[in-house]
């Protein structure tokens, strides 16, 4: 199989830092990211102000601005996580598993889980993306390209029938269907949206279902 591995990520120039390079706290920084995503996901990026946030991780508003020097770099960094843990995830898949189909099921399955274990991360990632400045935009979407690609070099091992522009509808598709858990809640536990949703990605991609991987 002929799959070539992400190299590992380093951002292009020009990236936004915060103020300082010494974080005196990493756990409130951490507060600071969990706040700001449960924020945004339930009012969106314009309807959160530094305050709000300060005021959600315990700490006053002016706080944030030892760790973010703006709004827009905290939504920078929760942005970046989505697109850096996932291509972390993949990679690992790929290097253990040998197997094209074994593979493709993994990075299913690694998309399933993270997007239930990171429901309120991935909510931010959809409803926010789009309205990032050009330069931290494209940087972003250098990001998910990469993704992308590594599921389109496995699909293109398992089905070398299909032509590119096919397997990109399908990879994209696959990928949209397990992200549909995010607009709305099923009711059901999460071992059971974990095993619908990885039965219809694997299907839309063209393989019979197999056992689902157990959700840690």
């Amino acid at each position: 199989m002929d799959i070539h591995l992400v190299t590992p990520i380093h951002d292009p120039p020009g990236r936004r830092r915060g103020k300082g390079a010494a974080v005196r706290d990493p756990d409130r920084r951490e507060r600071i990211l969990d706040a700001a995503a449960d924020l945004m996901a339930r009012h969106g990026y314009q309807g959160v102000n530094l305050t709000d946030i300060g005021s959600a991780a315990g700490i006053v508003g002016s706080g944030v601005y030892r760790h973010f020097d703006s709004k827009n770099a905290i939504l920078v960094e929760l942005l970046d996580r989505v697109v850096d843990r996932l291509l972390a995830d993949a990679e690992t898949g790929l290097r253990s598993e040998s197997d094209p189909r074994a593979t493709l099921v993994a990075l299913v399955a690694g998309q399933v889980r993270f997007t239930i274990d990171e429901r309120t991360l991935c909510q931010v990632y959809l409803q926010e993306a789009r309205g990032l400045p050009d330069a931290d935009l494209r940087r972003l979407r250098w990001k998910q390209r990469h993704y992308v690609d590594l599921w389109l070099d496995v699909l293109g091992a398992v089905r070398p029938e299909l032509a590119p522009q096919q397997a990109q509808v399908l990879v994209h598709a696959a990928i949209s269907s397990i992200h549909s858990i995010l607009r709305h809640r099923s009711g059901l536990e999460a071992p059971d949206v974990a095993a619908l949703l990885q039965d219809t990605a694997v299907r839309i991609l063209g393989l019979e279902p197999g056992p689902t991987p157990e959700q840690p």
